[in-house]
C-alpha cells in the first residue's frame, strides 16, 4: 500500500487548506448578504458564528480526518465499522461532486472576464443608450446564454484543474497554494488601499462598521449562520480529506483558528473593496446581488477609474485564483474516496472524477442557453444542483457530523486529536465538545429549516 500524501509545511498546509474555504461566496456572496442584512450589524453576527459555530465544526471534521487518516467516507468506516455512518461521507462525496459541475461554470466565467479585461474587448462597450449599467448587464447575459464560448472556458478550466491535481498533493495543490493564497491577498490589499483611497469612500466604511442593531431579525441571524457556515466549506468533505493529509503533529486547534481568521480576512477585506467603492461612484442603490456584484457593478466601477483595464485585469485574476483554489480542493474530495476505496492510482482516480465533467458541467452551462426549457422541480439544471447540493445535502452532513463525533465516537478519539495524544493542553476541548454536542446540530438545522420555509 502507498504511504499516504502528507503536506510538507506548516504554511503549504495552511494555505492549501485555506484555498480550499476562501472561494467565490467570500469575494462575491459576502459583500451582497452583508448589504442586504444591514451592513455592520451583519458582520458583527458573521464573525460570531464564525467563531461559535465555524471554529468547533472545523475542528470536528479536523479531528476526522487526521485521525483516521482517510477519505471522507473511510473516516466514519474506520471508526464505526459495519454501520451505516458511511453514508455520511458519501453524502459528502455527493455533495462535493454536484457543487464541482457548476462550479466549473462560474470558474468559467471567471476565466472569460480575465481573458476580455487582457484584450481590453470587456469595455468595448455601447455606453451611448442605456449607461454602464445595462451594457454590461447584456454583455454578461449575452455571454452566459451563449453555448460555446462558455463551454470553451469550462474546459480550459478543466485541463487545468487535471494538471494541478495529476501533480499530487505536494507538488499539485500545496505548491499552487503556496503561489495562489499570497496573490489573492496581496491583490486583495491592493485594491483595499485604493477603494479606500477614493472620494467618499467613508460613508461606504461608515455602512460596513457602524453598526444598527435595530437590523437584527431571525431571518439575518441565520443567514449570518449560512454565511459562516459555507464561507468555511462545513459538510463538503474537503476538511476532513485535507486534515487527512495533516502531519500527525499539526495542531489542530490553532489551524483552525488560523485558517478561520484567514477566511474572515479575505470577506471583510473585500467589504472594504466593495462599499468604499459603490459609495465613491454613487452607486449605493446597486444590487449586489452574486453575478451582478462581480460581472457587472465591479466592471461599472472599474470603468469610472484611472487605469480600467489594469483594475479590471488585476481583480479578475484575483477571481480566477480563489475559482481554481476552490475547484481543485473540491474535485480532491472524490480523488482521494476513489484512491482509497476502489484502491487505483492518482492518475486514474483524477481521470475518473474529472473526464466527466466536459458532460456534466456542459449541461448546466447549457442550461442557461439551448438547455434553458429543461427543468427540474422548476429549476435549470445549474440552480437544482446548486439549491440541492448547497442547502440541502451540506447542512445535512454536518448535522450528521457533528451527532457522530459528539455522540457517535467515543470522546477520547476527540480529546486526542485536539491535545495530540496529550502532548498539548486541552483547555478548550471541554468547550468545544459541548457546541459539537449541543449547540452546532440545532443551530446547522436553523439554516436547513430556513431553506424549505422559503419554498
Amino acid at each position: 500500500m502507498a504511504k499516504k500524501a502528507t503536506f510538507s509545511s506548516k504554511i503549504g498546509l495552511v494555505a492549501a487548506t485555506v484555498g480550499s474555504a476562501v472561494g467565490l461566496g467570500n469575494i462575491w456572496r459576502f459583500p451582497a448578504e452583508t448589504q442586504t442584512n444591514g451592513g455592520a450589524a451583519f458582520l458583527f453576527l458573521y464573525i460570531l458564528c464564525l467563531i461559535i459555530l465555524g471554529v468547533p465544526v472545523m475542528l470536528a471534521e479536523f479531528s476526522l480526518g487526521r485521525g483516521t487518516q482517510s477519505d471522507a467516507v473511510s473516516a466514519f468506516s474506520k471508526l464505526k465499522p459495519h454501520s451505516p455512518w458511511w453514508i455520511t461521507g458519501g453524502l459528502a462525496v455527493l455533495a462535493s461532486y454536484l457543487i464541482l459541475c457548476f462550479y466549473m461554470v462560474v470558474a468559467g466565467w471567471t476565466f472569460e472576464y480575465l481573458w476580455q479585461s487582457i484584450t481590453g474587448d470587456l469595455y468595448a462597450v455601447n455606453l451611448a443608450k442605456d449607461g454602464m449599467d445595462a451594457s454590461f448587464h447584456a454583455k454578461m447575459e449575452e455571454y452566459i446564454c451563449s453555448d460555446l464560448s462558455p463551454l470553451i472556458n469550462i474546459y480550459v478550466l478543466i485541463a487545468v484543474n487535471i494538471v494541478v491535481l495529476l501533480c499530487g498533493v505536494q507538488k499539485g495543490i500545496e505548491r499552487l497554494s503556496n503561489i495562489a493564497m499570497p496573490i489573492l491577498f496581496i491583490l486583495l490589499l491592493v485594491f483595499c488601499g485604493v477603494s479606500l483611497s477614493l472620494p467618499n469612500s467613508f460613508e461606504g466604511v461608515k455602512f460596513f462598521l457602524t453598526p444598527d442593531f435595530s437590523k437584527i431579525t431571525p431571518s439575518v441571524v441565520v443567514n449570518a449562520l449560512g454565511q459562516a457556515f459555507f464561507s468555511l466549506s462545513l459538510g463538503m468533505g474537503i476538511l476532513v480529506t485535507y486534515s487527512s493529509y495533516f502531519p500527525k503533529d499539526t495542531k489542530l486547534t490553532k489551524t483552525a483558528f488560523t485558517v478561520s481568521l484567514l477566511d474572515l480576512l479575505v470577506a471583510v477585506l473585500m467589504g472594504f473593496i466593495i462599499f468604499p467603492a459603490i459609495s465613491s461612484f454613487g452607486l449605493g442603490n446597486a444590487e449586489l446581488r452574486g453575478s451582478t456584484l462581480v460581472f457587472v457593478t465591479l466592471p461599472e466601477i472599474f470603468a469610472q477609474m484611472q487605469g480600467t483595464q489594469l483594475w479590471s485585469v488585476l481583480f479578475f485574476l484575483l477571481l480566477f485564483v480563489a475559482a481554481l483554489t476552490s475547484t481543485i480542493s473540491i474535485a480532491e474530495v472524490s480523488i482521494a474516496w476513489i484512491q482509497d476505496r476502489f484502491k487505483k492510482s492518482r492518475m486514474v482516480a483524477t481521470l475518473i472524477v474529472m473526464l466527466p465533467l466536459f458532460l456534466f458541467s456542459s449541461l448546466c452551462s447549457l442550461s442557461f442557453g439551448s438547455l434553458n426549457s429543461f427543468k427540474i422541480w422548476g429549476m435549470t439544471i445549474f440552480d437544482f444542483l446548486d439549491t440541492v447540493s448547497t442547502n440541502i445535502f451540506l447542512p445535512t452532513v454536518s448535522i450528521l457530523t457533528c451527532i457522530f463525533m459528539g455522540w457517535v465516537v467515543k470522546n477520547d478519539f476527540f480529546k486526542k486529536e485536539l491535545t495530540n495524544n496529550g502532548m498539548l493542553k486541552g483547555n478548550g476541548y471541554n468547550l468545544t465538545i459541548a457546541i459539537v454536542k449541543y449547540l452546532a446540530p440545532p443551530l446547522i438545522l436553523l439554516i436547513l429549516v430556513s431553506f424549505f420555509l422559503k419554498l
